[in-house]
């Protein structure tokens, strides 16, 4: 898996111009996290902040924890009161037994060793504190009609993503056991333009600044793909053909995955 530092810093500044915390999946994101007033949470792989500022307005109090130093200026421009943290989730600099819980949003997939992330992320929270995590399945990922488009893209961000199974046995061999999962279909009017955010508005696709923000697209996708396939998009969306590609990927295994797992 790619060193997450070098992606991020790479995609730059536009990344928050189109990545917003999406009110419904922050919603989800507290619920499962079952907070409580005066108590100590982590974000892992918190980018610019978008879901840390989101949870500590609802009166949270939260560290942000980053590798990559551009994203984290980004954050801390945006709230000074937040505890900005450069580090790998690999790699915690922080001590034992200190949070009541944590969320790790669309970020797993970037971590270089799953296990090693988990143990450290077992360390650093207290006993029966809740981590929360939002993915995407390969399994899920394959029911993408981006696949029909952008094929070899596609393939790349599947090998990347850690099975259901995989994150559930790592989870239990580093002492945490789930405690509930909840699948996620995209929404129309989702605000954080993540990889299939144009699910059911493929338009968004055609613009340059959505495929910034988007890792695939940005570092994954071969730009000669990228560029046959919003064409074929674009003709297909103008003579009223995209909606049978899209019937063709239409499935019930959800788009993304909420899984919430307990320290034992």
């Amino acid at each position: 898996m790619r060193d997450r530092s070098i992606l991020y810093d790479n995609i730059g500044l536009g990344y928050n111009s189109t990545r917003q915390a999406d009110p419904f999946i922050t919603e989800k994101l507290y619920q499962f996290l079952s907070p409580q007033p005066g108590k100590l949470y982590l974000d892992i792989g918190c980018g610019t902040g978008n879901y840390t500022i989101a949870l500590a307005n609802k009166g949270l109090n939260f560290f942000g924890l980053e590798p990559s130093e551009k994203m984290l200026d980004i954050a801390r421009s945006r709230n000074s009161q937040i505890n900005w943290v450069l580090a790998k989730a690999e790699q915690i600099p922080l001590n034992d037994n200190l949070f009541d819980g944590a969320i790790a949003t669309l970020t797993i997939h970037h971590w270089t060793d799953i296990k090693k992330a988990f143990t450290e992320i077992h360390r650093v929270l207290k006993s029966s504190a809740k981590i929360v995590i939002f993915t995407a399945t390969p399994g899920q990922m394959k029911g993408y009609w981006l696949n029909h488009y952008f094929p070899k893209m596609l393939e790349g961000s599947i090998l990347q993503m850690p099975s259901f199974r995989v994150i559930e046995n790592v989870l239990i061999e580093t002492g945490f056991v789930i405690t509930g999962t909840e699948k996620y279909f995209i929404a129309d009017d989702l605000k954080d333009h993540f990889l299939y955010a144009g699910k059911n508005r493929p338009g968004l696709y055609l613009d340059e600044e959505i495929r910034k923000g988007i890792s695939s697209f940005s570092t994954l996708a071969n730009a000669d793909e990228v560029s046959r396939g919003l064409s074929q998009l674009e003709s297909d969306i103008n003579l009223n053909k995209f909606e049978d590609i899209r019937m063709e990927f239409d499935n019930d295994s959800g788009d993304y995955l909420f899984i919430s797992a307990q320290k034992c």
